[in-house]
């Protein structure tokens, strides 16, 4: 076998070997693998009938029957015999079952059984149309059965309904049933929903008190409180015993002053037996907390917080993520239990996720959960806030090119949920000398206020793709030039756990038009301790470019030093000695560089 996946990997488009693999992966019982490999083969060589026909079968052995329909539908036009066979074999009895359920809900009335029944055969045989609307009506007659959404939303992916299907994804995961709501998570998209697409799902339920709390605390989030006001007082109206909405409404209104309104909700909290929004309340309205003896957890919270310990300590993320949901669901007021969903979910870099729960986390009155969940809320802003503004300034003096130079910028960018952000950016560059060259090819000197839009993709594994264009205004001579630029940037960095030991690296890759179409490709490296809050290191550099400038091609080396000033704030000596890699006679081989920076960045 390993010999098979190494044949695989090393020719991964020679169908022969993923069929070979197939026939062996069925002789030592692994059907399941098996039908993959034969779908691969299928795939890399259209025309190949027996792969075709294979994989037919072990789709319909594994439960797959509405895929191996598919197949055996697809060769019986081509005139193959068994194919044939095998299609009439799945689709004679699915059309008697769709035709028997047919004409039991007209002689028996609307009952959840029929339309779920006929649903799913219909789904089966690619009736598409007939099945969502019978997976509609079953789930009408019984709403608590959210997994026939699931169904449902599945069925109008298929149909090319993605608005509607997430909808009923959307309820289906946030109903209270664990089951459908793990399902649906895996079927909707991986970014956070849009208020939009919350109000549809409301739209298809509107009695799922769970998902209009969740659109709730989205528009809180995002400074709509007025909206969010009218979601939780639809809430306290139609359903009482939703403490947690009860509560958040009764400080929207005591905030703005309404408090003989918001005592109403306040006296229905303090009158419950949940002693942490009890006490929230009482902490708003500078009242006396008060202990009690905390109720005895149900044994299926106990159960599933000891479980999702130990999957935790296991390294078993995604399943602790499952037992957290559950305990969650059995109790909604423990925020220990609010504070790791937020961080398993972090680690599962489902940060959005993540984010919501810390939000929810932090408002413990237990100070411990409250300030971890707080550092983690901080942590996880910038990744989920929708709009991003930073600003850096960097002076910098050169005793290479005897010259002071200074860059900065201030970008904003747009969160999508996608992986590609746009941004408008205004760049700083210039120095005293007008220079040619610079201190550093990110940083050529261009006595220029740069004026630009631009994409930039979220970091993945230290790697970021980015491009701009724009218009650079000389504030020397007025003139306005067009100006591309764009870039690929890798970085790693490496830190020894209780220790002051450090290294990082980064690679990048910078197109300028504004230097006759040059390429630079340049790496920077360091390495070093850091001696409590002061950094020494060790430089490597390497500059090149792709129309060999002199000054562009370099090597150089030598210590350098970081002293923090304030937060984001901080001082920077380097002394280098380097080479140039391409020689001009009118200057020497050999450089010597003094560098003295001051760093300062803030993002908003």
């Amino acid at each position: 076998m390993p010999a098979f996946l190494a044949a695989v990997q090393a020719s991964p488009a020679r169908a022969d070997i993923r069929k070979d693999l197939a026939y062996t992966l069925l002789k030592i019982g692994e059907p399941t693998l098996a039908r993959d490999q034969f779908r691969e083969a299928m795939r890399l060589d259209p025309v190949d009938t027996a792969a075709a026909l294979e994989y037919g079968f072990l789709c319909y052995e594994t439960k797959q029957q509405a895929e191996a329909r598919r197949v055996f539908d697809r060769l019986r036009r081509t005139g193959n015999a068994t194919a044939e066979r095998a299609f009439h074999n799945i689709d004679d009895p699915l059309a008697a079952g769709i035709a028997r359920w047919q004409r039991a809900i007209v002689l028996g009335g609307d009952n959840f059984s029929g339309h779920f029944e006929l649903a799913t055969l219909a789904e089966q045989r690619d009736e598409l149309v007939l099945a969502a609307t019978h997976f509609e009506r079953a789930w009408r007659l019984l709403p608590d059965r959210r997994t026939v959404l699931v169904d449902l939303g599945r069925v109008w992916l298929a149909m090319g309904r993605s608005g509607d299907a997430t909808s009923a994804l959307l309820a289906a995961a946030h109903g209270g049933e664990p089951r459908a709501a793990e399902m649906a998570r895996e079927l909707l998209p991986a970014r956070y929903p849009f208020v939009n697409e919350f109000r549809q799902a409301l739209a298809l339920d509107p009695a799922n008190h769970d998902l209009r709390r969740e659109l709730g605390y989205l528009l809180l989030r995002m400074g709509r409180e007025s909206e969010a006001e009218a979601e939780f007082r639809i809430l306290a109206q139609n359903a009482p015993e939703d403490l947690l909405s009860a509560t958040q409404l009764g400080f929207l209104l005591y905030a703005r002053g309404e408090k003989i309104a918001a005592s109403a909700l306040f006296d229905r909290v303090l009158g419950s037996q949940d002693e942490e929004l009890a006490n929230r309340v009482r902490a708003v309205l500078r009242m006396p907390q008060v202990l009690r003896p905390r109720a005895a957890t149900a044994p299926q919270s106990i159960d599933a917080k000891i479980m999702a310990e130990r999957s935790i300590k296991a390294g078993y993320i995604k399943d602790a993520l499952k037992y957290l949901e559950a305990a969650h669901e059995n109790d909604p007021g423990d925020f220990e239990i609010m504070r790791k969903l937020a961080w398993t979910n972090n680690i599962l870099r489902r940060d959005a996720v993540a984010w919501r729960w810390f939000d929810l986390a932090r408002r413990s009155t237990d100070p411990v959960i409250a300030a971890d969940a707080e550092q983690g809320f901080q942590n996880l802003h910038a990744a989920v806030q929708r709009f991003r503004t930073t600003a850096w300034l960097f002076p910098l003096f050169s005793t290479r090119w005897h010259d002071l130079f200074t860059y900065g910028q201030v970008k904003t960018e747009i969160n999508l949920g996608f992986p590609v952000r746009p941004y408008v950016s205004m760049r700083f560059v210039g120095d005293t000398r007008r220079t040619i060259g610079a201190a550093s090819p990110q940083y050529l000197s261009e006595s220029s206020f740069i004026l630009g839009v631009g994409v930039a993709t979220v970091p993945w594994h230290g790697v970021t793709a980015w491009g701009e264009a724009g218009t650079a205004i000389s504030y020397l001579k007025g003139h306005m030039l067009p100006d591309y630029r764009g870039g690929v940037s890798v970085t790693r960095t490496w830190r020894r756990e209780d220790s002051g030991w450090l290294a990082d690296a980064s690679l990048d890759a910078l197109y300028v038009s504004r230097f006759d179409d040059d390429f630079l490709v340049y790496t920077q490296s360091r390495a070093g301790y850091n001696f409590g809050p002061v950094q020494l290191h060790w430089n490597g550099n390497v500059t090149i470019d792709a129309r060999r400038q002199d000054w562009a091609n370099f090597v150089e080396t030598g210590p350098g030093l970081r002293v923090p000033v304030a937060q984001s704030m901080y001082l920077t000596f380097n002394l280098l000695r380097g080479a140039y890699l391409i020689q001009n006679p009118s200057r020497r081989s050999t450089f010597s560089d003094v560098r003295a920076g001051f760093w300062y960045a803030i993002t908003r």
